[in-house]
């Protein structure tokens, strides 16, 4: 049974409004499965029957490859990269006809084989990610975040445990996995690391990499994850007993390349346009694309992780800053972070287009919860006094022992399993 995905209004209003929707992020997410429901047709240029007929076929007449119902879906476009811009002559001929056709993609061309066009105007993008807590149904999506977005108070109540919360990072948000026990879930996310060391990374550009060093710098990547951690401690990190840390710019190489596949998703800074200066700290908050892939870089466990607070804790606002970052995307909106240079902190902020923005803190008890509204508060006062408006959002996400309410400061408290777009 097919489970709605939230990137899913977004792609029907794509393709009602482009001649053709390119849906990329990371492999194992759903995207062919998703688009596959919208098409009349579809070329799977990755399938491996016949020799890869399909892959020969788009090769030797990328015309003919295109000919079918529409809209037709080609998957895995990337690999046969002349099929973009075939595509987008073939949206100019139509004379802006919308839905010509879908592309999939997991992985973005190497740089000689990038398209000629940009298909601006032409083909839409949308993003999808694994599946998130509403989504698999781990959240009841009561508290959604336009809804908080609009002043709306939180209401339901937390369900989970501190060994609920371990399962959920290391289950990850695999829809081939949904509804299966922790442990399978867990085997899908430490196979798809060693496709990435083993295999994807020279497939996507031809570039052969050391399998092992890739696996120790998505360790040390795991190990900061959640983290600003800077490239020279990453460098640092991938030190192991008995290797040396990687050269600087072999983890530069590598981590672009994970960039290309779309494991790392790192969050940005967030930049508001200050009418006064305030120095902020431009670097990216550490993340990888799903939750479980950290966990399995890392080789934890459930129990290894309610063993270990502090780990679980990183883990968990990754969790969370996956799960936001959906949500916001649904509502047109960007998922940032915000550190300045007088070390004030605030984990999320979701910026609308429109420039109303949410301030929020990730806290794995509810004990933390005075913490969080501080820095919330804290930050409110920053903006407003150089001349910004005001928070939509003021709210502190937490993972155990929370009912949803609004604090007397005005700060909302809402648990993870309640937390919806």
């Amino acid at each position: 049974m097919y489970i709605e995905r939230i990137s899913d209004g977004e792609l029907r209003e794509s393709l009602d409004t482009f001649g053709a929707v390119l849906v990329e992020g990371p492999k194992w997410c759903g995207k062919t499965t998703s688009a596959a429901r919208l098409a009349a047709s579809e070329l799977r240029i990755a399938d491996p029957a016949n020799n890869y007929q399909n892959r020969r076929l788009a090769q030797l007449d990328v015309s003919a490859a295109l000919r079918g119902e529409r809209p037709r879906l080609i998957d895995e476009w990337q690999e046969v990269p002349s099929t973009w811009d075939a595509v987008r002559y073939e949206c100019d001929a139509a004379w802006g006809e919308p839905g010509q056709f879908l592309l999939t993609g997991s992985a973005t061309p190497r740089e000689r084989d990038m398209p000629v066009h940009s298909g601006a105007g032409r083909i839409g993008t949308v993003r999808m990610d694994t599946m998130t807590l509403a989504e698999t149904g781990d959240s009841d999506g009561s508290c959604s975040l336009g809804a908080l977005f609009e002043g709306e108070p939180p209401r339901g109540a937390g369900r989970l445990t501190l060994g609920r919360v371990a399962e959920l990072v290391c289950h990850g948000g695999w829809p081939a996995a949904a509804g299966a026990p922790v442990e399978r879930a867990m085997r899908m996310a430490r196979s798809y690391l060693a496709a990435v060391a083993n295999e994807d990374l020279e497939r996507m550009d031809g570039v052969a990499r050391d399998p092992a060093k890739v696996r120790r710098l998505m360790a040390s990547l795991a190990r900061n994850e959640s983290t600003l951690a800077s490239k020279r401690t990453i460098v640092a990190d991938t030190a192991g007993p008995d290797a040396p840390a990687l050269a600087e710019s072999t983890v530069g190489d590598y981590h672009a390349a994970l960039r290309k596949v779309f494991l790392v998703d790192d969050i940005p800074a967030w930049g508001p346009a200050l009418r006064s200066p305030v120095r902020i700290r431009s670097a990216a908050k550490r993340h990888m694309a799903d939750p479980s892939l950290a966990a399995a870089a890392l080789g934890a466990t459930p129990d290894s992780l309610v063993a270990d607070a502090k780990t679980l804790g990183f883990l968990f606002e990754s969790l969370v800053a996956h799960d936001l970052r959906v949500y916001a995307r649904a509502m047109g909106a960007t998922l940032a972070h915000y550190r300045d240079d007088s070390n004030l902190e605030v984990d999320l902020i979701v910026a609308r287009e429109d420039g109303s923005w949410g301030a929020f803190e990730v806290k794995l008890g509810s004990d933390q919860e005075d913490a969080g509204a501080r820095s919330v508060l804290a930050l409110e006062r920053k903006m407003v006094q150089r001349g910004e408006r005001p928070p939509s959002a003021r709210v502190v996400v937490v993972g155990l022992g929370a009912v949803a309410h609004v604090r007397p400061d005005g700060v909302a408290v809402v648990p993870v399993d309640c937390l919806g777009a």
